[in-house]
């Protein structure tokens, strides 16, 4: 009954199984290490940004570029407060505001852009506290310069003048006059009232939409393998099924045969 497994046609299924299934196991098994990988960057990137927080403030210029290792890092710079910007939509601690952000020109002639706090409600210039004068020292979290329609980044044009949608050098170029570094600072203490807007992890190293995927396409990887397998014995257990009529006599061509002799 089972010689039909010998045939040629069930060769090329077997050989098509024995080679699918490990396969999708494989496959399986890397996106699920893709996602724990992200799970482990997230959690060292919040410990990371913990640590920060309590270490010595180092001047900007040792910690630029800004990458995974430098991203949250405490960085002093001195300068004089000019441009000031709003940086509308938001939110912290559940609560929807703004972002006051002023440049800070530095003694190395470029402008560091600060966010020296949050506000609630509608970006409103009357009621974002103008800089302090003269000569400052800021203190606080170096943050990579922000793109459009990434975690939560308005991609939103057309905004009123004195208003930005992102925080980074490309965006803000044309509406200071100023060169740019390419990183801005959020206080640690925020100026006059306005609450402290905490520093985010590096991009890449959160529980963002593409671990997700990760962790989606693992399932469907198993669900294939657990397919492959299903269609194989539904397969076999028609093939078997076929037999048994064949030698009853129940198929079309074994009836035929039957009338034929008769």
């Amino acid at each position: 009954m089972y010689r039909f497994l010998l045939t040629r046609r069930w060769w090329g299924i077997n050989v098509f199984v024995l080679l699918a299934i490990p396969f999708c196991i494989f496959m399986g098994t890397w996106q699920l290490s893709r996602f724990e990988g992200r799970v482990q960057d997230h959690r060292e990137a919040d410990d990371q940004v913990t640590a920060d927080q309590h270490e010595a403030a180092r001047p900007l210029r040792e910690l630029l570029p800004v990458d995974k290792a430098t991203s949250g890092r405490q960085v002093t710079a001195t300068g004089h407060y000019g441009r000031q910007l709003l940086v509308p939509d938001r939110e912290l601690d559940d609560r929807r505001g703004y972002y006051v952000l002023t440049l800070l020109r530095t003694d190395g002639g470029k402008a560091l852009p600060v966010v020296r706090g949050w506000l609630p409600g509608s970006a409103d210039t009357a009621k974002a506290p103008a800089p302090p004068a003269g000569e400052v020292t800021v203190t606080g979290a170096l943050q990579a310069s922000e793109t459009p329609g990434d975690n939560g980044v308005s991609a939103q044009g057309g905004l009123p003048s004195g208003q930005t949608a992102a925080i980074s050098s490309a965006s803000l170029v044309n509406l200071v006059p100023y060169d740019l570094y390419d990183a801005w600072v959020t206080l640690d203490k925020a100026d006059s009232g306005m609450k402290a807007v905490p520093a985010t992890a590096p991009a890449g190293s959160g529980l963002d939409l593409k671990a997700f995927q990760n962790l989606g396409y693992t399932g469907e990887w198993f669900v294939f393998a657990g397919f492959v397998v299903f269609m194989w014995f539904r397969l076999l257990r028609r093939e078997i099924e076929f037999a048994r009529d064949a030698e009853m006599g129940l198929t079309p061509e074994a009836a035929k045969e039957t009338s034929v002799t008769v």
